[in-house]
């Protein structure tokens, strides 16, 4: 961990707009400005209402980003984590070692940074310092690094959900790294998220699914492959739950679907769609959106990610 104005081998800022493939006519509209990971084109974008990219950063298979209050963005890639400025300057670093892939990240209170490796098989939380302040080490059946876990994300509680990817499982952890609930999860779950109410969103990959559960692990809310009109699920990857009840999913199409569907949409608790974006010409594979209108900071757990 370092502060350093050195820019990561492969990451740079872009100026200008993305290149991307050519494909369907921008269908919409676009509701909100919002910062999201494209994994297909290895960039971050912050986009505008009228869904046009305003800035974008190249970050290697990146699949986590989040905006800093102060309008700096934090992003993961592969190899780490950097928290970058307006003017596209590292103004923190952290890097994973040697066999070690970084899937997630989360700004914390206090300045810290929660991070996930898979390879390593821990949990951190890091300091503007470069100091570990915790961590822990989790175990995993699943050898292939690669699909070890998805997003890690720190809840309210204290408590840390992760999604085992190559498991099937969403597991909870506490502050010392001790089990305290483990969530059986159809498909290949890629992030869990504590809601407001206590319970649990989880996107469930690849198997075209997203679901909501009690503290009982009993479904209480599902969104099937083709729940959406003109939105069929492929491997859902990033959601976010808004205060309105709405979700918003990143509706990844990698595996056999690219470029056949709306990339991001909200959908209402009735399963009614309000917007979308399906953009070939600007994007190509989103992972993660979060929307930049929606009061609240995340990192305090007014609006929990």
């Amino acid at each position: 961990m370092r502060n350093t104005v050195v820019l990561v081998l492969g990451l740079g800022l872009l100026p200008g707009p993305a290149a991307a493939e050519p494909g369907p006519t921008p269908k919409g509209p676009v509701s909100h400005p919002f910062l999201c990971a494209d994994y297909g084109q290895s960039k971050v974008f912050l986009v505008s209402a009228a869904g046009k990219i305003t800035w974008q950063y190249a970050a290697p298979q990146c699949q986590d980003a989040w905006r800093l209050a102060g309008g700096n963005v934090l992003l993961s890639h592969l190899r780490g984590v950097v928290e970058v400025t307006p003017e596209g300057k590292v103004a923190w670093e952290y890097r994973g070692g040697p066999n070690v892939e970084i899937h997630t990240c989360q700004p914390l209170p206090g300045g810290l940074v929660l991070v996930a490796e898979c390879g390593t098989c821990r949990v951190l939380e890091i300091d503007r310092q470069g100091k570990i302040v915790r961590q822990f080490p989790f175990q995993t059946t699943t050898q292939n690094v690669h699909a070890q876990i998805r997003h890690c994300r720190k809840t309210p509680a204290g408590t840390y959900l992760v999604a085992f990817t190559g498991e099937g499982i969403v597991r909870e952890f506490d502050g010392r790294g001790k089990i305290v609930r483990t969530i059986p999860t159809p498909g290949c779950p890629y992030l869990a998220l504590r809601l407001p109410n206590g319970n649990t969103l989880i996107a469930c990959g690849d198997l075209h699914k997203l679901i909501e559960v009690d503290r009982h692990d009993k479904v209480v809310w599902q969104l099937d492959e083709n729940d959406v009109p003109g939105n069929p699920l492929r491997f859902v990857a990033g959601v976010e739950r808004l205060p309105n009840g709405n979700t918003v999913v990143s509706n990844w199409g990698g595996h056999g679907h690219v470029g056949q569907q709306p990339q991001v949409f909200e959908v209402t608790p009735e399963k009614k769609l309000v917007w979308q974006v399906f953009d070939n010409r600007q994007f190509r594979l989103i992972t993660t959106v979060h929307l930049l209108d929606v009061p609240g900071d995340p990192a305090k757990g007014e609006i929990l990610r």
